[in-house]
C-alpha cells in the first residue's frame, strides 16, 4: 500500500518528467507527449470526479464521506491535484495551523495571523525574543512543511516574522510544470461538483 511520503515523491517525479518534455528538441514530438499528459490527467480527473459525485448522492453521509477523503493525507492530495478538494486553501491552511499550534508552541512560536489570497498564502510568526537562529529556521522549516503539506497546490507562500531564508525543499503542486494545465485537468476550475451536502 502506498504511504504519504511515497505519494508525494511520486508527484515530484511527475512533476520533474513533465519538465522534461520542454527539452524535447522536436517541436511536434514534445507538442505530442504534452497532450498525451494532458489526456491521462483529463481522464483521471474526470473520473476522481464521477467517483464524489456517485459518493456524494449514494446516501445521507454522502458529504460527509468526501469530507473524509478531503482530510486524508493520501487521498486528500490526489484531490488537490485534480482540483477536486471539498475545501478551499484558506480553509485547508487555517486547520493546518490550528492542529499545529502546539507543536509551534512548544518551539517557542506562534503564527499571528494568516492571509490568503486566491492561492497565495501569507502567514506571521512570533518567536520568543531569545530565539537563536536555528531554533528561527527550524520554526520557519516546519512551518513551511505544515502549509505546503494542508495546501501543495498553493503557488507562492511568504513567512513574515522569520529572518532566515527559506529552507523547504518543497516545490507547489502548480509549480512544478510551470504550466498549471499540464497537472490539472481543464475542467478542474469548474467542475460542477456540489459537495455541500444539498442537492
Amino acid at each position: 500500500m502506498t504511504d504519504d511520503k511515497d505519494f508525494r515523491d511520486r508527484v515530484r517525479q511527475l512533476g520533474e518528467r513533465v519538465q522534461e518534455l520542454e527539452s524535447i528538441a522536436d517541436p511536434a514530438v514534445r507538442a505530442k507527449a504534452k497532450e498525451l499528459v494532458q489526456l491521462l490527467m483529463e481522464m483521471h480527473g474526470s473520473a476522481v470526479e464521477r467517483m464524489l459525485e456517485v459518493i456524494l448522492h449514494s446516501s445521507d453521509r454522502g458529504a460527509e464521506v468526501i469530507d473524509e477523503l478531503g482530510e486524508d493525507p493520501l487521498v486528500g492530495s490526489l484531490l488537490i491535484l485534480y482540483g477536486l478538494h471539498p475545501e478551499d486553501v484558506q480553509t485547508r491552511v487555517e486547520k493546518k495551523m490550528k492542529q499545529f499550534r502546539s507543536q509551534l508552541f512548544k518551539m517557542g512560536a506562534e503564527v499571528t495571523s494568516i492571509t490568503v489570497t486566491g492561492s497565495d498564502v501569507r502567514v506571521r510568526v512570533n518567536t520568543a525574543g531569545h530565539a537563536c537562529g536555528s531554533t528561527t529556521q527550524n520554526v520557519r522549516a516546519a512551518v513551511e512543511d505544515a502549509i505546503y503539506e494542508a495546501a501543495p497546490d498553493l503557488t507562492s507562500l511568504t513567512v513574515e516574522g522569520l529572518e532566515q531564508p527559506s529552507s523547504s525543499g518543497f516545490v507547489a503542486m502548480d509549480s512544478l510544470t510551470g504550466t498549471r494545465s499540464l497537472l490539472v485537468p481543464a475542467s478542474s476550475s469548474n467542475t460542477g461538483l456540489d459537495v455541500s451536502g444539498s442537492d
